[in-house]
């Protein structure tokens, strides 16, 4: 996995799912042995590389390794050659090619690199319904090698919100500041709507685009929004559930996700949802048992609407709590990590009893191991 899996300082999703189901995997009986290999992936520099190459040359014929895609899918030149002897997954939580911002060479040259090491490899472990079939028919992959675990949900308390009829309905967007996110589009579309009462918390990295965020500051000022947005920085443990629990409202406008993991934290305490209906957000927003839908999706290119949705909810006391309603009902609903945990060890337990076998379409015939999470070797069995 890469190296800085536990970096308070650069929470993602993709880090936190790699941390829980290496917890989680030993409670169903596998002996998982980590390896974080420290470099700016997916753009490793030449040490970074020759410690995968290492890691992985030094790996026993026939190990089972399961590797994060942002360290696995952009070095098919190390992956691949390994691939006949190692049985090799990948974790993909996102197409390296779906990276909003990247030049459409670089981003094209990240795609075929990812389209190589995914062909190679045995298994493909992707995190919602909509990006195991994305993978599939974008790079050709063969369907019954690329298996679902989406990520769970630890149900919280209910949030608070706003206690106070006569206060501010507080907004939180829980997201790495990126142009991917689209916090840019979300401060825009609420400016729109500053004749109503709201405010705005970002909580999330300010290191990874520093000169995105320097022109969302910018932004924020030119409106007239500074003491209405406020970029908090990265929140863990205590300190993001505080955030939550004030929350009235999660806004997430991204352009690409693969899932969206602040949904259904949000939702694990009754916190209702805006989003973009891209990638896998749609599925994790999801239903609440009675099928009601506990937030409300925008098309992603589309202000107008992004506007119009947030309105009404600002102004629609009765919308606020008929999505409040819904949450709270999908709250109840929502599938824990030991399903995320369960699904992936399936996944594995089918590798497990395999020969490494390569798809088609490859020419190599080996099975390329990187670093992603864990690297997880033959399970232990009882009794």
């Amino acid at each position: 996995m890469p190296g800085g899996v536990d970096n308070p300082a650069t929470p993602s999703g993709g880090n936190t799912y790699d941390r829980r189901v290496c917890l989680d995997l030993p409670r169903l009986g596998w002996q998982v042995h980590e390896l974080a290999v420290p470099g700016t992936w997916p753009q490793p520099d030449s040490a970074a590389r020759a410690e995968l190459a290492r890691i992985l040359r030094e790996s026993a014929d026939g190990s089972l390794v399961l590797l994060d895609g942002i360290v696995a899918c952009a070095v098919p030149d190390i992956i691949v050659p390994e691939a006949e002897r190692l049985r090799l997954a990948v974790l993909v939580h996102l197409p390296l090619g779906d990276e909003t911002g990247l030049p459409s060479s670089r981003a094209a040259v990240l795609d075929a690199m990812e389209r190589t090491t995914l062909r190679a490899v045995s298994a493909v472990v992707a995190t919602s319904g909509w990006a195991a079939d994305r993978l599939v028919d974008h790079h050709g992959l063969v369907p019954g090698r690329v298996h679902v675990a989406a990520p769970g949900a630890d149900i919280a308390p209910l949030a608070t919100g706003t206690t106070s009829t006569t206060g501010v309905p507080r907004l939180l967007c829980v997201a790495t500041v990126t142009p991917r996110k689209g916090q840019r589009r979300l401060v825009e579309s609420l400016a729109a709507v500053a004749d109503l009462p709201w405010s705005l918390v970002c909580a999330g990295g300010l290191d990874q685009a520093p000169e995105y965020v320097a022109r969302l500051r910018k932004l924020i000022a030119q409106l007239g929004l500074t003491d209405r947005v406020h970029l908090a920085g990265p929140r863990t443990g205590p300190e993001l559930d505080a955030t939550y629990a004030a929350a009235d409202l999660l806004v997430l406008t991204s352009y690409a996700e693969t899932y969206g993991m602040a949904v259904t934290e949000a939702l694990a305490r009754g916190v209702p949802v805006l989003a973009t209906a891209v990638g896998g957000l749609p599925e994790a927003v999801g239903h609440a048992p009675d099928g009601s839908v506990p937030g409300v999706l925008v098309p992603p290119d589309d202000p107008a609407a992004l506007i119009a949705a947030l309105r009404g909810w600002l102004g629609e006391p009765g919308v606020r709590g008929r999505l409040a309603a819904a949450a709270r009902g999908r709250r109840t609903a929502l599938a824990g990590w030991d399903t995320t945990t369960r699904n992936l060890a399936g996944a594995l337990e089918q590798l497990r009893q395999e020969q490494p076998q390569v798809q088609p379409q490859q020419q190599p015939q080996v099975q390329p191991q990187v670093q992603v999470q864990a690297q997880a070797q033959e399970p232990r069995r009882t009794a």
